[in-house]
């Protein structure tokens, strides 16, 4: 295939990438935007194979079947509550290939370069590894703490911001020693020994971010893989990663901002260190007591509301709770009930994971909403359920100065007549902090499975 088919068939590509995060912006249009980035990367791999640069066919082949075939058999099998750890592993995945590329790359000698142009490929080579060996590390351990085969709360060694002060000037330092250095021979020790303090710095970093920062963890690490592809683009002279790896890293970069503003959180914090180190142990002893209540009462108070909002959080993707809740939206919405959804942009372990749950449930995209968009309602609201969430609807957030989450948007249900509150015990939330709601005066407390919970009231409804 002719060079200038293969650049048509990458601007093609492109276009198809940027529709398709386009489409993924709005929940009417992310099955449009997934089908737009599945042809574009469909033409881009096809494309890159029948150019002229390929010609190892059936090695290209075998390792498409490997990949393709381990792929769909841990698509099928995974669980939505594990989607956030598949991200992260998937994130784990281009930063190692980034490395790899580049160690390649470097040491290819079919290629020969001199003056500023090997400058620049040795930079490009510089910065992949290093992008790519932090995301890799940095992936890995972001996947056992929402695994929870390493702990939520953040290890914060001592003088930790002088230990990364010091990788980064020795990152630095190496580079130097590295754009120096005559020979492939004398440039491989100071990368890989950068790329070793590189693999330490990705796991120190997100060792000591807690489990509450983790959206944003997971929408940062995804930048980083996008900036890790751009610089495999550059090695390898791919416009098409390039361009990818460019659109990647920038709308995680976006995503990571909007994440911290739904959070009240500077990136730079996120950083140095997130929620869950202390917790608000005053909120037991100063609230009072809660109060507990059982399905028949529960079910008797969404009889008699006319408007009731819907609060999903990740205890009810644990408990598989999302069609059960469509279910009993669609038996209010038939008693003539106003039924919503209020979704926290932090709800669950990743963006957009409480979306994805109920568009799996058929939940109608009108009545899903975001916070800002339904935070002014629950005045006049005469029931809101809480699922599973805890954190995303904690009063301390605005009431509490001294609280580790104070400042971070929350939803105010309890400014609505009543909230029950389905969760199986009292205990915290992922940032390790009490909630006071749960002793508010107009809160129920409904123990149990949410998915057990919510079954019982669409039983009790349809009952009558």
């Amino acid at each position: 295939m002719s060079s200038g088919i293969v650049t048509s068939a990458y601007i093609a590509a492109s276009i198809l990438f940027i529709l398709s995060l386009g489409g993924l912006s709005n929940q009417e249009s992310a099955r449009r935007g997934n089908l737009y980035g599945m042809i574009g990367m469909a033409i881009a791999i096809v494309a890159t194979i029948a150019s002229n640069n390929v010609n190892a066919y059936t090695t290209i082949i075998i390792l498409m079947v490997i990949g393709a075939s381990v792929g769909m058999f841990v698509a099928m099998r995974v669980e939505m509550t594990a989607m956030p750890q598949l991200v992260a592993m998937l994130h784990s995945f281009v930063g190692l290939a980034a490395t790899l590329v580049g160690f390649a790359s470097y040491i290819d000698h079919s290629i020969v370069l001199e003056g500023a142009e090997k400058t620049i490929h040795d930079v490009e080579i510089y910065l992949g590894i290093l992008i790519g060996a932090v995301t890799f590390t940095g992936s890995i351990i972001a996947f056992g703490k929402l695994q929870g085969v390493i702990g939520s709360k953040p290890l914060m060694l001592p003088g930790r911001h002088l230990i990364n002060a010091a990788i980064g000037i020795a990152c630095i330092w190496l580079g130097s020693v590295f754009l120096g250095s005559e020979s492939t021979a004398d440039g491989m020790l100071p990368l890989i020994a950068m790329t070793i303090l590189a693999l330490i710095f990705g796991v120190h970093m997100v060792m000591a971010i807690g489990g509450a920062d983790m959206p944003v963890v997971i929408s940062m690490l995804n930048s980083y893989s996008g900036w890790a592809a751009a610089a495999t683009g550059f090695m390898l002279s791919n416009d098409l990663l390039i361009v990818t790896g460019a659109l990647v890293g920038s709308s995680g970069a976006i995503l990571s901002y909007i994440m911290c503003r739904a959070m009240n959180r500077r990136f730079v914090s996120v950083i140095m260190g997130g929620f869950g180190t202390t917790s608000s142990s005053s909120a037991t002893s100063e609230a009072g007591e809660y109060v507990a209540t059982n399905i028949d009462e529960a079910a008797e108070l969404l009889r008699e509301a006319s408007s009731v909002i819907i609060v999903p959080g990740y205890g009810m993707a644990v408990a598989h709770a999302q069609h059960p809740v469509s279910e009993l939206t669609r038996i209010l919405k038939e008693q003539d009930t106003s039924v919503r959804f209020a979704i926290h942009p932090v709800a669950g372990r990743m963006p957009g994971h409480m979306n994805v749950l109920l568009a799996e449930a058929k939940v109608p995209y009108d009545i899903v909403l975001e916070m800002d968009e339904i935070n002014d309602d629950f005045k006049d609201t005469d029931v809101v359920i809480v699922i599973g969430a805890n954190d995303t609807v904690n009063p301390s957030a605005l009431d509490d100065p001294s609280s580790p989450i104070a400042g971070m948007p929350v939803l105010e249900v309890w400014n609505a007549r009543n909230v029950i509150v389905s969760k199986r015990s009292m205990a915290v939330g992922y940032a390790g902090v009490e909630n006071p709601l749960f002793f508010h005066d107009n809160t129920k407390m409904l123990f149990g499975d949410a998915k057990d919970s919510v079954d019982g009231l669409v039983a009790a409804l349809a009952a009558r």
